[in-house]
């Protein structure tokens, strides 16, 4: 945008007597030269709305004083004898039009004042006022060359100059929006007043540092405000004229201009011209109405209120923003446990399919009438309502009836895999005070009063039949732990009616029903879980327990997809990338009408492809954002091609029920576009964690808005104006790798376990290609007491002794000492890539046998240097990670192999001995 209408300010006066065109134009010419009156005459009464209009399209016309003098001075001539006198002119000019007014009707006819060049100065300051960076806050459209006006009224200060507080009020709300204690507040294209908005100030104090604020030039602020006395009404011989309107710019000087006519009345009338690329309408209308609660706030409090307390929002304010987070929405939710539903479908269909896995097959008579037999035999076992029984089993047909057995006999099941270490297996068990654990594994760990049984026995014998008790739906359901900052997983205690309210909250929009075949893909331990287990069989859809080796291989997954015909399918982002690469060689399964999303943040830009061989309207993507915490998921966004090609971060707007804040560090809330933290309210918050009243009190706390609690998410986002949210990533230190939420303090605090580790830090890396989930890893560094001692593999073995698989450091590596900050934390960028390491091992020659061929392989894959010792999951290999080096070894030349090998040869070494068998046998 150029300068021309951006530093044009225009006056209009009503001219009741002595508009005599001919005495105007002698004024004009003695006052500049050259310059011209345009005398119209308008068809209609001075204060009819088509003088209003005409009026305001001269207002609104810029000067410009490269092609011109600068100025234009324009009379209207109305029917009823009134005359409208509209001057416009430009800041490099004239600073203010009312002065050549008044040399035009006042004042003896004299030269106006000397105008100004377009100096370096001011070329310097529109140009830099040009490359001022849009907020994201701000929800502009980058590249927009609009711009846009909102009106507004604000109650005079009483005694206080309206320029002082109103600026005052500005840097408030700049404070609020930008987390930044320094606000710069423009007055014009050349100056600006610095000064910082300190929380613990008083408003006094608050007052007194923005009068005393210095102007400073060569600064490019965000905003600026300018406030502008009405002039008065002239007299004269002949002649009276009163002010009508004072727009200090035509076009907005700063991104977000502010312009506040003080006329001395007790409202004043305002402007806010903002350009569209920097913010967005919506955005500016809820900054102005913060603006206006502001400057109330401001001159009305006690002087010695702290700036804390002044608010930003008013109770409609505050209103409003709970309603757009999906306040007063829930629906009406069935008082129903989930077996009780599950049990209601087995009576209506009883003959439909429930699960099937590897070619077995359970109906629902026959799923619940096992479920009741294995309840029977938890029963006999000594399982009463309200007991928490352990199921630490792999995916299969005897999981899901284990799981339901419990709910059954009244009890919570409480979900462990057993891939996981014996250490976290034995801590979860101790932690959740079991009894009884349901497991096929023998080497479940053994704990005294703790009893294991196998899913067999609990279908061995004969018993009564089982007759379910009454129970409630606000018992527990399950357990499920997740990752914790002390270096202990804490339990996320879950009741029924939460799992109920999100089949109520989703099962018309995803059109879930009985014709629905979906897979039961993750972990019973990971949450995803509940919503594929009991999403499918809550609304009568048949359940397919994916083998382990298909959840591994993407082909496989693939040929099952369409063998099974699966209609809704939920995978973590990066899963989904593994099966959209088959695809993309190998047409996946039009069965597919529902991919569900979550676990971790999804980058739509890549479905573009899969969209371009499955239409929307065939396969309906969802994005939803979840946590444990509050039932698995919160938010829903259907991703079509638009959101692809945006690279869209919206999860959408809350579930039905389920409602969200988004609040500042202090608990405040902060407007649409302004990034803060996730506060979830509404039907799916757990309540608590297991044994953990403090985490509890500091996590759930009381709902402001609605009856219940809310939780404290740690999550960073912020609302857009249509409900939907935007998820930013984790406040604290908690990240997400392929699905699982993982404390970076829980890895830290079991490597300063380890002997001779003095300190520690964990760090997430993406890899090279920050768009590529398979790529990134875990990387960790140890200080040992005593260097020459200190054993990294020792280490890594001891924290393989209580972490799980994908929670173990890719690589480990020793340091001096760990790099600061000057305030004294781990400086994170600092710490060097493992590429740097000094590994005497990891710099052995390549050479042309096997071993030194497949290293090279697996270090192309890895992204740094390995050892032929090395084990591939222990250096953060996955399933995407094993896609791509089978592929990586074929290009190699090396004889390929079927994955399964993999995990059976898992170093350099071994593999390379294993492919130099296959080239043989070849």
């Amino acid at each position: 945008m150029n300068d021309t209408g951006r530093l044009c300010q225009a006056l209009a006066l009503r001219v009741h007597t002595g508009a005599d065109p001919d005495r105007l134009r002698r004024n004009l010419a003695r006052s500049v030269e050259g310059l011209r009156l345009w005398v119209e005459d308008v068809p209609a009464a001075a204060d009819s709305r088509a003088a209003a209009r005409r009026r305001e399209q001269e207002l609104s016309r810029p000067a410009d004083p490269r092609t011109g003098p600068g100025l234009r001075t324009v009379l209207l001539r109305y029917d009823d004898g009134a005359a409208d006198l509209v001057v416009v002119a430009h800041r490099a000019v004239l600073a203010d039009p009312y002065d050549l007014v008044q040399a035009l009707l006042v004042e003896p006819a004299r030269p106006a004042p000397v105008p100004e060049e377009l100096g370096e100065r001011l070329r310097t300051a529109l140009s830099a006022l040009d490359r001022a960076d849009a907020p994201a806050w701000g929800l502009g459209t980058p590249g927009a060359t609009t711009s846009g006006r909102h009106r507004f009224s604000v109650p005079a200060a009483g005694g206080a100059p309206a320029s002082l507080t109103l600026t005052a009020a500005l840097g408030l709300v700049l404070a609020r929006c930008t987390g930044r204690a320094e606000v710069s507040v423009g007055v014009d294209a050349l100056t600006t007043l610095t000064f910082t908005v300190d929380p613990s100030a008083t408003v006094a104090h608050y007052l007194e540092q923005v009068a005393r604020a210095a102007p400073v030039t060569g600064r490019a602020p965000l905003a600026g405000l300018v406030t502008t006395q009405a002039p008065e009404a002239l007299t004269g011989e002949g002649l009276k004229a009163e002010p009508l309107a004072h727009l200090a710019f035509l076009d907005p000087v700063h991104a977000l201009s502010v312009h506040v006519a003080d006329d001395g009345s007790t409202v004043l009338e305002g402007l806010v011209h903002h350009r569209h690329a920097a913010f967005g309408d919506e955005a500016v209308a809820w900054l102005t109405g913060m603006l206006v609660t502001a400057h109330r706030a401001l001159t009305t409090a006690d002087p010695a209120t702290p700036l804390a307390s002044v608010p930003l929002f008013d109770a409609e304010q505050v209103r409003a923003l709970a309603a757009l987070g999906g306040l007063g929405r829930a629906p009406e939710v069935p008082d129903e446990r989930i077996e009780q539903v599950v049990r209601a479908r087995a009576d209506r269909t009883p003959d439909a399919p429930a699960v099937s896995y590897d070619g077995n097959e359970l109906t629902y008579r026959q799923l619940v009438d096992w479920a009741d037999q294995f309840a029977a035999s938890l029963r006999d076992l000594g399982v009463v309502p309200g007991d928490r029984v352990g199921v630490c089993l792999d995916r299969s047909l005897d999981l899901v009836v284990v799981l339901l057995a419990v709910l059954t006999a009244g009890g919570t099941y409480v979900p462990m895999d057993p891939a996981y270490p014996a250490e976290r297996l034995a801590y979860t068990s101790e932690d959740a005070e079991l009894t009884l654990v349901v497991t096929d594994s023998p080497d479940f760990p053994r704990r005294e009063g703790v009893r294991t049984v196998r899913p067999d026995a609990l279908a061995a014998g004969d018993r009564a039949a089982f007759v379910p008790a009454d129970l409630r739906s606000d018992a527990a359901a399950y357990v499920i732990y997740t990752s914790g900052s002390t270096g202990r997983p804490k339990g996320v205690v879950v009741p029924h009616r939460n799992v109920g309210a999100l089949l109520e909250a989703t099962r018309e929009d995803f059109g879930l029903g009985g014709d629905d075949t979906w897979t039961l893909f993750h972990s019973s331990a990971f949450d995803f879980s509940v919503w594929e287990i009991w999403g499918c069989l809550m609304t009568g859809g048949r359940l397919v327990v994916v083998p382990y080796w298909a959840s591994r291989d993407p082909a496989q997954f693939a040929a099952l997809l369409d063998a099974e015909q699966v209609t809704v399918l939920s995978q973590t982002p990066s899963a989904f990338a593994q099966l959209a690469a088959t695809d993309a060689e190998k047409r996946v399964s039009d069965s597919v009408r529902l991919v569900v999303f979550g676990g971790e943040p999804l980058d739509t830009r890549p479905l573009r492809l899969w969209l371009d061989r499955h239409p929307e309207s065939v396969c309906r993507l969802v994005n939803m954002f979840g946590i444990t915490e509050t039932t698995v998921h919160v938010t829903a966004q259907t991703v079509t091609r638009r959101e692809a090609l945006q690279g869209s971060r919206s999860v959408g707007a809350p579930l039905p029920g389920w409602h969200l804040y988004v609040l500042d560090p202090e608990g405040r809330e902060v407007p649409p576009g302004v990034a803060g933290e996730i506060y979830v309210g509404g039907l799916g918050v757990a309540g608590q964690y297991l044994g953990r009243p403090e985490l509890t009190t500091q996590r759930f706390l009381p709902d402001p808005h609605a009856a219940g609690l809310m939780y404290r998410s740690g999550d960073r986002g912020r609302l857009l104006p249509d409900g939907r949210l935007e998820h930013l990533g984790r406040l604290d230190n908690q990240v997400k790798l392929r699905g699982f939420r993982i404390e970076l303090d829980e890895i830290r605090a079991r490597l300063l376990d380890a002997p001779g580790v003095g300190a520690a830090a964990v760090v997430l890396r993406q890899g090279a290609d920050t768009d590529d989930t398979a790529g990134a890893r875990l990387d960790g560094y140890v200080v040992f007491g005593d260097p020459s001692a200190g054993d990294t593999e020792e280490v890594r073995r001891h924290a393989a002794r209580f972490l799980p698989e994908h929670m173990l450091p890719a690589t480990l590596t020793a340091l001096p000492a760990l790099p600061l900050t000057p305030n004294g934390k781990v400086d994170t960028a600092r710490l060097p890539e493992p590429l740097t390491r000094d590994d005497a091992a990891a710099d052995l020659p390549i050479g042309d046998d096997t071993v030194s061929r497949l290293r090279a392989v697996w270090e192309k894959v890895f992204g740094f240097r390995v050892t032929p010792e090395d084990d591939f999951f222990t250096l953060g290999g996955n399933s995407l990670l094993s896609v791509r080096l089978l592929a990586a070894v074929r290009a190699a030349g090396l004889p390929p192999f079927p994955l399964p090998q993999l995990y059976l040869h898992r170093t350099v070494r071994a593999l390379a001995a294993h492919l130099d068998t296959l080239g043989a046998r070849s």
